[in-house]
């Protein structure tokens, strides 16, 4: 069973992806990294792990916008890879 931990690493390596690349800020949904972790009916988990504060100070990142319910498959957070 996943962990939100295991949910937080797993979009960080996407982050350093984006940075290494020279981008300035990333995209993605509850469901792609629900998806990409091979998890099922877990939403609530992904949802809580990237919404939490603890995310932002983990990877470095300053939340620009989120959208969709409190925890959803739709949900769509852009982060600034800045910081």
């Amino acid at each position: 069973m996943a962990t939100a931990e295991e949910v937080r690493r797993y979009v960080l390596k996407q982050i350093q992806t984006a940075r290494q690349n020279g981008e300035k800020s990333i995209s993605f949904s509850a469901l792609e990294i629900h998806n990409g972790l091979g998890l099922k009916q877990r939403f609530p988990l992904v949802c809580s792990a990237i919404d939490a504060d603890k995310f932002l100070d983990f990877a470095s990142v300053i939340l620009i916008k989120r959208d969709g319910p409190k925890q959803s498959s739709t949900v769509r957070w852009v982060f600034d890879l800045k910081k």
